[in-house]
């Protein structure tokens, strides 16, 4: 009986395995990517700083929550924390061109937090943040769709993801940040 449950122990920890087993040859810290503007952001720029990370889509039942991330930003940017936005059209819903996407977004939300170039988000032709996401902290880090989150801590190391459903008001992710910043 015991050697059983030794066995399903065993194999649920193989199948539940998420960061646990996750090597960092890399860190957050370590990649580029050209910003909006086409100037390339070196990631190193916001070392010991948490990072959330989030794909995003001008044309998305949730591009509204532009507002919020802006929110977010602006209560939390004194206090080493960042807002990465990441343009995609993995999923069909973005504009065509980054000047695009710069414009409406200051034109429609006044987003005044880095926002990368359009970039994939899953598949092979993935940015290599999102390739390394998934590597070290499993499929939960694979977007599934626009407005998908991923927290960075200041280690550069990924501490948690968020659907696109969870606001990133709300308390689930600002209770997250805050212990993050203060620690």
């Amino acid at each position: 009986m015991k050697a059983k449950i030794y066995f399903l122990i065993l194999i649920l920890m193989i199948f539940f395995k998420n960061n646990l087993s996750a090597n960092y040859d890399k860190l957050f810290y370590d990649f580029k990517i050209n910003d909006v503007s086409g100037n390339k952001l070196d990631l190193k720029e916001f070392k010991n700083k948490v990072v959330l990370l989030v794909n995003t889509a001008s044309y998305c039942g949730f591009t509204k929550q532009y507002d919020d991330l802006q929110f977010i930003w602006d209560k939390y940017k004194e206090k080493n924390f960042v807002v990465l936005a990441v343009p995609s059209n993995s999923f069909n819903q973005e504009k065509k061109t980054n000047d695009e996407v710069k414009e409406f977004c200051k034109f429609n939300f006044n987003i005044t937090f880095p926002i990368t170039e359009i970039s994939e988000v899953k598949g092979d032709l993935a940015h290599p943040i999102y390739k390394w996401a998934i590597e070290n902290h499993g499929s939960s880090a694979k977007p599934k769709w626009n407005f998908h989150k991923i927290l960075i801590n200041r280690d550069g190391k990924v501490v948690d993801t968020y659907s696109s459903l969870t606001n990133p008001k709300s308390k689930k992710i600002t209770s997250k940040i805050e212990e993050l910043i203060n620690n």
